[in-house]
Formats: C-alpha cells, structure tokens, sequence
C-alpha cells in the first residue's frame, strides 16, 4: 500500500486560517477496519525499533507535576452555560440556562447546571480572558493545542511534546504509550507535528461504559484468550524467513515489537484498562457513561505514571438544538470532572496531575433563535473560558473577565500559549528551551509569536510558590 510521505513524518501543511469552515455541518472522519489499524501500528512499531532518536535534556528536579490529564471539549463548550455565567443577560444569550450558583469559594459563581463542581472550586482556577479570534476547528485547534499560529511547520501537541520530554527517555516504563487518548483522534491536525510516529498518541478506541472496554490492540471483542494465542503459533509457523535468520537486525527488532505487543494484551495494560477491578460506587460516582467512565480511566492511567492522557469528549458543537444537549451533556461533565478532582485530591495525585479542561473555542454568547438554527449557538473564539487544577495551579482563583454579555475580553486576555507556557513551566519544561527533534530543526519548545501574533506571558498569578 502506497502512504503519503506526510502521513509518517506529520509533516502535513499547517491549517489555513483563512478558508472558509461551513457552519453546522460536521466533518465526518473517515473510518478504518481494525486490519488496517493493525498494520498501521505494526508499521509505527517496526519504524520505532529501527530508528534512532535525539537525547532530550532532563526535567528539572523542582517540576511541579509529573502528569496532564486533558479533558477536551471536542466542538468547543459555550462559556456562558459553564465556567462564565450571565444570568443578568437575558434570555437572548442564556435560554434556560439562566441561573449561576454560588461555588464553596466565595466570590466565585459557575453555571447552576454544574452543582458538584460547584463545591470543587477550591481545587481549579478558572480562565474567563481566553481568546485566539478564530472561528474554524482545525486552526482553532491547532492553536489551542500547540500554542502556535499555523505556519510552514506542524508543531506539535502538548501532549507530543510532554511524552517527549517525560516518556521513555526520561525513566517511564510503562508498556502503555506515554501519550494516550481515549478514546479516538479528532483528526484536526498531526498531534505529534514535526516530532514523528514516535511522539503519535495511542488511541484506545472502544467505549469505557462497555464490558468489556475493547482497547484497540489489547482486547478483541469475540476472539478468546486462546484464539489469540493460537493466532501467534500460527504466525511463528509461518516465518520460515525469520527461523532462517534469527541473528538479523530487524528481525529481532520486530520480534522485540510482538513481545511488547502481546504484552499488551495479556499482561499489566489488559488490567489497566479493565474497570472491573474498580468498585461499582466508584464507578457510579465517575456515571456510566462514556464520558464518566473515561475519566475513570484517565485517573488510573496517571496513577500508573503515564504522563499525558486526553479524553477528547464529544458532542459540543451545538449550532442547532444548543439547550436541548446541554440537559444531557452538562450532567455528565458535572458528575464526571467533579469525581476525577475529588480522586485525584484523595489519593494525593492532585497536587502532580494538572487538570486541563477547554475546547477550541467557545460559542455565540447570543442565541441564534432564528431559523436555521432555531436555538443554537455558533463557534466564537473571541472570547471563552478553560479550567486548569493541581500540578502547580492554585485553586479558587478566577483569570481575567468578559464583558456583561461573554462577547469580549473585558480584563486580561490570555491567549493559547501563555497557558501552554505555563503549564510546561510546571512541568519542568523550559518553553524557550530547544526542541530535540530527529530532522534537526532548530526551534524552541514554544516559539517566539509571530508578525500580528500576541501573548501576554505567564499566568503567574495562579502558579503556586
């Protein structure tokens, strides 16, 4: 099968933040069978044995947290019926969600329809001055996750460069990848930029709230334990080329790659991912859901040293039917980021594990009632909100503000790479540090903003001393 050179390095060209995005309608990603899947990762696998990588300066020992777990809001969540309430607005720009409520920090009010989070204030700070003024997913993203404005590099995620910066290089051991998603790619753009297949996060697919949780890899809905092994006796069977060659290079390299493979399946990450193990209240508490259940995961993930997960959660681009998802949607977020701060809070893995919730942009602070929306909001990245807790961040603090209406940033803009800035700095990630990287191009970790690009620094108001 012939692969675009692109598709392996990720160098794919930059989003384009002038074309044009149609509203409402959503870009489907295209599916790929589970025997494509298999060769791809057999192909990223076999490349990784095979090639070698530049040294990656060590964290320093004064790093704040350890791990990230990234709850994206894969659309973009509207402000204003979350973290920035306006009920003194009206209802051309709240609808029926018209009612903040007081959190356990004085001071500080969130949106009625998340009461468990309510009482958790004290553990996040809340970001109301976040703006990047574009308004197309892909570039949005893009900015969100990298820091950086589209230009003839893909850079990469955040995730890609703390897996980087934190993964086998640097003491993790772990037989999951140190970059995790749960459980699919967004396909917005190359996570891993410029840095390669070895810096791809691993997509778990599969569903959490199902039993059992088919982790793509690991586990097989359908085929048994013993299928599974027959399959390899019988693949052994087959390589008459490798038994003629054992002493080979590549050979070894490829069966050090199955040996971790079926690691994988039937060693320590099968029970990583089996939720069973877990109590049913505790899993009640996470709701059984795929959102919940997600979160779940994501906390016994970090709590087995992997440094970076994001559970891309979907359904938050709302053009049409806004208020009617937010009755499902806001529960589920409520209930399911409220026990992931209180776990990580009991277990002491608050205080190393940033907590990093936002989408790419937010939406239309006013209602678009009109037909064809008919209620629904549109995407605005003029102005919107994220949340950040533990690793470093103090909680019950409040950056920036809007305006009466959510529609400008009225103190404080922040803009995407002053918060990825500062989430590095936590974890010991110099953001004008150099950026190893095996095609030897010379750039720093975060780089300097471009012509027309702003940023305002640090948020050195909510780092802990």
């Amino acid at each position: 099968q012939r692969v675009p050179l692109q598709t392996l390095t990720g160098e794919r060209a930059a989003p384009n933040p002038r074309s044009p995005e149609k509203m409402g309608v959503p870009k489907k990603n295209a599916s790929i069978s589970r025997r494509t899947a298999l060769k791809r990762c057999l192909a990223a696998s076999s490349a990784l044995a095979l090639t070698g990588h530049r040294s990656v300066p060590a964290a320093p020992a004064g790093a704040r947290a350890k791990a990230v777990i990234q709850i994206w809001m894969w659309g973009g969540p509207c402000h204003l019926d979350t973290f920035d309430p306006k009920p003194e607005a009206g209802r051309d720009y709240c609808g029926s969600l018209d009612q903040a409520v007081e959190t356990n920090v004085p001071g500080i009010r969130i949106n009625a329809a998340l009461p468990m989070l309510a009482q958790q204030a004290d553990k996040y700070a809340i970001i109301r001055g976040m703006t990047h003024g574009i308004n197309a997913h892909e570039t949005a993203a893009y900015m969100v996750q990298t820091g950086c404005a589209p230009g003839r590099l893909v850079f990469p995620s955040a995730g890609a460069v703390v897996s980087l910066f934190k993964g086998y290089d640097h003491g993790y051991a772990g037989i999951v990848p140190p970059y995790v998603v749960l459980t699919e790619l967004q396909g917005r753009f190359s996570e891993s930029g410029f840095l390669g297949q070895r810096y791809k996060p691993f997509a778990t697919g599969g569903d959490p709230a199902k039993t059992p949780f088919a982790v793509e890899g690991i586990v097989a809905e359908g085929i048994s334990d013993d299928r599974q092994r027959s399959r390899r006796n019988f693949l052994h069977a087959l390589d008459t080329l490798g038994r003629a060659n054992p002493d080979n290079p590549r050979f070894q390299a490829l069966d050090r790659c199955e040996e971790n493979a079926y690691g994988l399946m039937f060693g320590e990450a099968r029970s990583l991912f089996d939720l069973s193990q877990e109590g049913e209240e505790v899993r009640e508490r996470y709701g059984k859901n795929t959102f919940g259940q997600s979160c779940l995961t994501a906390r016994r993930l970090v709590e087995r040293g992997v440094p970076y997960v994001t559970i891309n959660y979907k359904g938050w681009d709302t053009h049409k039917q806004h208020f009617e998802t937010m009755k499902r949607k806001l529960p589920e977020l409520d209930r399911g980021m409220s026990a992931l701060l209180e776990d990580l809070h009991q277990k002491g893995l608050l205080e190393s594990t940033i907590v990093w919730w936002g989408g790419e942009f937010g939406r239309t602070p006013r209602v678009l009632w009109e037909a064809p929306w008919n209620g629904g909001r549109n995407h605005f990245g003029n102005c919107f909100c994220s949340v950040v807790a533990g690793g470093g961040f103090r909680g019950g603090a409040v950056v920036g503000a809007s305006d009466a209406h959510g529609e400008e940033v009225a103190e404080k803009p922040v803009y995407p790479a002053d918060l990825i800035g500062t989430m590095y700095t936590l974890l010991g990630i110099d953001p004008d540090g150099p950026l190893p990287n095996s095609k030897g191009i010379e750039v720093p970790v975060l780089p300097a903003p471009g012509p027309g690009e702003k940023r305002g620094g640090l948020l050195k108001e909510i780092m802990e001393t």
